[in-house]
């Protein structure tokens, strides 16, 4: 029996059906069955649409003939009463068989008695429900009679049915599997006649329940606010003039309100490494924690107010409907590409990171749109970026605003956005003339309503993301920054000791020139170190791209996470100049052996571009893998994203020299 204090809740994939066609509704279908023998089904949580109850019905009708309990969770009742509908909760939960409890999660109405329903059904041994929505044994009696012999422990006659269709879907034996392959023989069962006559009949059966205790409205009733503010935001002319604008809004929001908190934070570290250097004794551990420990510390934390500011913008999007209105209007541009309208959502889920992104391109259908969508989606910049894109915007882009409003700062990082969206366009226009699947795709979208944010929920998903920033990003900044400064302050052979002989002598004969002595000493015992040595290994490939050597080891610790850049640059910076200011002032700083600046203009958009296009992330490609079922496919990505990263740095850098 079921311990209704200690439930486990899982969130399964959205669908209408018991039919899938998407990855993610087999996700969901394979529960429900049973045959998923990771998860144990004891009952079923229905979240209903009372506005379009119609719709529901059919999925709800599907599960109740699978005989598993369920309860269903009836919302936007406030919708649904704003079109003039009204549903007669219970008559409908005797004509079902099942609880419905009518809810708003928004408001907070109706949890409590959705628990005392799930609470009551889990802890009641006979609650499957007998009750038959149409008679399933007429579709194929014969057949379904058969599955019950081979599969004596199957519950219900509609589960039958799916094993008829789907059973090579399951886990089954081979024997099981030839005997159900024998039964469809014998008996002529035709899966997409069965499937059909099954719908119309749990149809009419609806439209019957639904005249009973469902009254709507007629067809000539006014069109209610959502319906008329979609004909301006959804027009083929301003609705993309709108979507621009609010993008324009997006980025010019983040850039400007995050800046008071990133200075005060950049200043707080700054002067806390100062004093801390100062308290402690010279020693390893004592260089340890200061250049190491809090050097990557500032690299994680600095960059939390952006990262909190757009997941606050985007969750006010979705909140509010906006966001399944961009995929609506994008499906046009989209097709052209061999994408769909489907294709957004995973897209715009990149700006935030692209591994779940790439997951939730499971609910495509076609599947060389969804396998475009896979290859594409980590071109968009996702949050790992923004902290690379921030400091090098900063360093190399003048602080100035256009008509006193327009940062132009805030303009290079829209810009850094909508060429990700451009390139990753163009890469799939170039890609479905070499992927060789034929097969037709429609695109079918329910647009919410437009809501009013919840501004707790922004505010949870804004604390919820720095958490997970500083948490599992700043995990590998950390462990790389502890790693680099042990690369940063040991070397091969003698070579270091040497140096410091050299530069103790030097200090003894000019104690004037302390100050200098040790810069010149930190910067020469970097370069004999394992981090220095390396970096000018790779500095011959990366030198016509405008990098020295030290951007050379960031380069290469960002396939760990593109974010670690900046750890790694503070890192080795505080190696070198364990001064009382800033990594911006550090790197600004930088200088060639020729004395030229590190970080020219030129310099600083081609790293721009480089970590835009290139595929940093190990992550990604592991779920590539996964999602794909080859090496094939993420061994392409990281191949082609590479090179067009590496063709478009040199590109920018010569343009701009």
């Amino acid at each position: 029996m079921p311990d209704a204090s200690n439930t486990t809740l899982i969130d399964l994939p959205g669908t209408y059906s018991l039919y899938p066609r998407r990855a993610d509704e087999w996700v969901a279908y394979k529960v429900l069955m049973g045959t998923d023998e990771s998860v144990t089904t004891d009952a079923v949580l229905l979240v209903a649409d009372a506005s379009n109850l119609k719709r529901n019905l059919l999925f709800c009708s599907q599960i109740i003939d699978l005989q598993i309990p369920v309860v269903m969770a009836l919302t936007m009742n406030d919708i649904a009463s704003s079109k003039g509908i009204k549903i007669d909760i219970a008559g409908l939960e005797k004509e079902l068989g099942i609880p419905i409890v009518a809810v708003n999660p928004r408001k907070n109405k109706g949890i409590t008695e959705l628990k005392k329903a799930l609470q009551q059904l889990t802890l009641n041994t006979n609650a499957g429900n007998d009750k038959k929505f149409i008679d399933v044994k007429k579709l194929a009696p014969n057949a379904i009679d058969g599955v019950h012999k081979i599969t004596p422990g199957l519950s219900g006659d509609y589960a039958a049915i799916h094993y008829l269709i789907n059973h090579e879907n399951f886990p089954l034996p081979k024997e099981m599997q030839t005997q159900i392959d024998a039964l469809v023989v014998t008996h002529q069962f035709n899966s997409t006649k069965t499937q059909a006559e099954e719908i119309l009949q749990r149809y009419s059966q609806i439209r019957d329940v639904m005249r009973k205790y469902v009254v709507e409205p007629g067809p000539l009733e006014k069109k209610i606010f959502s319906d008329k503010l979609d004909n301006i935001l959804l027009h083929r002319v301003w609705g993309y003039v709108i979507l621009l604008a609010v993008l324009f809004i997006l980025f010019q929001s983040v850039y400007w309100l995050a800046s008071f908190p990133m200075d005060g934070i950049e200043w707080a570290f700054a002067k806390g490494g100062s004093s801390l250097s100062a308290w402690l004794p010279e020693a390893w551990w004592s260089n340890l924690i200061v250049n190491g420990l809090v050097a990557g510390l500032s690299g994680i934390l600095v960059f939390v107010p952006q990262i909190m500011i757009l997941f606050g913008l985007i969750t006010i999007l979705e909140d509010s409907g906006y966001m399944a209105r961009i995929s609506f209007l994008s499906d046009r541009l989209m097709r052209k590409v061999g994408l769909n309208g489907k294709s957004v959502m995973p897209m715009v889920s990149g700006f935030a990171c692209a591994v779940p992104a790439i997951m939730s391109a499971r609910n495509i259908e076609n599947k060389k749109e969804r396998l475009l969508t896979i290859l594409v989606t980590p071109l968009m910049s996702c949050s790992a970026r923004l902290p690379v894109f921030t400091i090098l915007i900063s360093l190399v882009v003048d602080n100035k605003y256009y008509f006193g409003f327009l940062s132009l700062q805030g303009l290079v990082m829209m810009g850094l956005y909508l060429l990700g969206i451009v390139m990753a366009l163009l890469v799939s226009y170039i890609l479905k003339w070499f992927i060789s699947i034929q097969e037709k795709s429609f695109f079918i979208l329910e647009l919410p309503m437009y809501r009013a944010p919840r501004w707790k929920n922004v505010g949870i998903t804004m604390i919820e993301k720095a958490k997970i920033f500083v948490t599992d990003a700043g995990k590998v900044i950390m462990i790389i920054s502890l790693l680099l400064w042990f690369l940063s302050s040991y070397g091969p052979g003698d070579q270091i000791a040497n140096t410091t002989k050299k530069y103790e002598a030097l200090s003894r004969v000019l104690p004037a020139k302390k100050d200098s002595l040790d810069k010149q000493f930190a910067a020469e015992k970097l370069q004999h170190s394992y981090a220095g040595i390396l970096g000018k290994a790779i500095e011959p490939a990366i030198k016509p791209l405008g990098y020295d050597w030290k951007i050379g080891i960031a380069l290469i610790t960002s396939f760990a996470a593109r974010e670690v850049f900046v750890g790694t640059m503070a890192t080795l910076y505080s190696v070198e100049d364990s001064e009382d200011s800033s990594l911006r002032q550090k790197l600004a700083a930088a200088r060639h052996p020729d004395g030229t600046k590190v970080y020219t203009l030129a310099a600083g958009l081609s790293l721009m571009i480089f970590y835009l296009l290139a595929m940093q992330c190990m992550s990604t490609l592991a779920v590539v893998k996964r999602e794909t079922k080859s090496w094939k496919w993420p061994a392409f990505q990281l191949v082609y994203m590479t090179a067009l990263a590496y063709g478009m740095s040199w590109l920018t850098y010569v343009l701009f020299s």
